[in-house]
């Protein structure tokens, strides 16, 4: 994709934009990390065999509360799903202290091995509850590799079985450490300040606006992150840049404009990101956005961007591949870097010149949330001194391949049709002057 627009045209404040701005998308090219990983371990685990390790035995209880057989063990220890211990039946002792059923080994890598090709159909569970070594997202996703005799087993008989095999074939050092486990999970009082939760509370145009500056038109001004949470996600995002340098793992960059960044939902954090999206964005998309399916947005794109002189400087003239952009500044101390905006348009209007009334500057403040159409042309200016880095969360929605009519949102689409009505008004008017004559 060929860059439009000198230095010059980009950092004017005057009224004509360059002559193309980019589409700012996700890199097409990028593999998720966890699906790396997962992929580089089970090639691993299907060419050696290790010794193997003790195995251990259950009994399949006749029937369990739900109508399921329980496995349960006999090796003295209690049920790792129920608790019961050895000779009872969901806790309570059969008499003699024998169990019924079929004995069957607990199912290790030795004697299920992965599939090289993943199930695609089916549904993995969710694993966030869980206090685990490893991020939940690599086991949904080494789930769907589970032999078909394994799918059905219950979640603990599952986790137990890809954790052996993860400490067992990941090596330590290739392990994402965490630093913040709260993160991870979506934990709004401790990320949000009052301010935003009231008004997130209340769900009402009146709440919203009520923290909000809007000026210019479309773009959102309001308060958002507390210190301590911007804090965390910096040290979170440093750890993980740091893994991957002593790791050497390649990584593809959030978008096709940015050389420096991370994405959040690559190491763990897509499920927090889901909640922030629809419990907090899309309730304000859908009052300001419903132009652009704010009330239905069902998709995200995470990602954290680094400006500075030893990062990106800047960032040129584009819009986002997204209906709704949210970006937030975690801080750190900096000069520059201010955000300028030039108008919303669609696709066959990209180009068109900016009016006076669509000129906006914003100079950037930690913890201070800017929302905005996808569509909204900006870009950032240099960043002078020190290191910036946002917080950058892409709203979409799959509907929006369908729309052919764009008249609500785009500026010029506007002035076009209001043009034609002109015109439709002026002739009609000359027709009955010739009549009237």
């Amino acid at each position: 994709m060929r860059k439009f627009g000198d230095e010059m045209d980009i950092l004017s404040s005057s009224s004509s934009p360059p002559s193309s701005p980019l589409l700012h998308t996700e890199n097409p090219n990028r593999p998720k990390v966890k699906a790396v990983l997962v992929l580089k371990f089970i090639v691993c685990i299907n060419t050696f065999k290790p010794p193997p390790p003790p195995a251990k035995i259950f009994t399949i209880s006749p029937m369990s509360f739900d109508g399921a057989s329980t496995p349960r063990p006999i090796d003295g220890r209690p049920d790792p799903v129920t608790g019961a211990q050895p000779g009872h039946a969901n806790g309570s002792n059969n008499g003699a202290g024998q169990h019924t059923g079929a004995v069957v080994a607990a199912p290790t890598y030795l004697t299920h091995r992965l599939r090289l090709n993943p199930n695609s159909d089916h549904r993995p569970d969710n694993y966030e509850d869980l206090e685990l070594d490893f991020s939940p997202l690599v086991f949904s996703s080494l789930e769907r590799y589970l032999p078909p005799n394994l799918l059905l087993q219950t979640r603990d008989v599952k986790v137990n079985y890809m954790r052996e095999i993860l400490v067992r074939y990941y090596p330590e050092s290739d392990r994402i450490r965490r630093l913040h486990r709260d993160l991870y999970t979506m934990h709004a009082a401790n990320f949000f300040v009052p301010s935003f939760l009231r008004a997130i509370n209340e769900n009402t145009e009146q709440g919203f606006r009520s923290i909000m500056s809007e000026p210019s038109p479309g773009i959102f001004i309001f308060e958002m992150l507390q210190p301590r949470f911007c804090e965390m996600l910096l040290a979170e995002v440093e750890n993980f840049e740091k893994w991957v340098h002593e790791t050497k793992f390649r990584i593809m960059r959030p978008n096709t404009m940015n050389k420096y960044g991370a994405v959040l939902d690559d190491f763990g954090m897509e499920t927090m990101l889901d909640k922030l999206m629809e419990d907090f964005i899309r309730p304000l998309s859908k009052v300001f956005f419903a132009e652009v399916g704010g009330s239905t947005l069902d998709a995200h794109h995470g990602f954290v961007l680094e400006y500075g002189m030893d990062r990106d400087v800047d960032l040129g003239f584009h819009v986002d591949d997204s209906e709704v952009t949210l970006n937030v500044c975690l801080g750190k101390q900096f000069s520059g870097g201010e955000l300028f905006f030039r108008g919303v348009r669609c696709e066959k209007h990209v180009n068109t010149e900016t009016q006076s009334e669509e000129i906006f500057d914003y100079s950037h403040v930690p913890g201070r949330a800017v929302l905005h159409r996808g569509r909204h042309r900006h870009g950032a200016r240099a960043t002078t001194s020190g290191n910036r880095i946002n917080l950058l969360l892409w709203c979409r929605r799959e509907l929006r391949k369908y729309q052919k009519d764009f008249s609500s949102w785009c500026a010029e689409c506007q002035r076009e049709k209001k043009e034609r009505q002109r015109q439709s008004v002026a002739a009609t008017k000359l027709v009955f002057q010739l009549i009237a004559e």
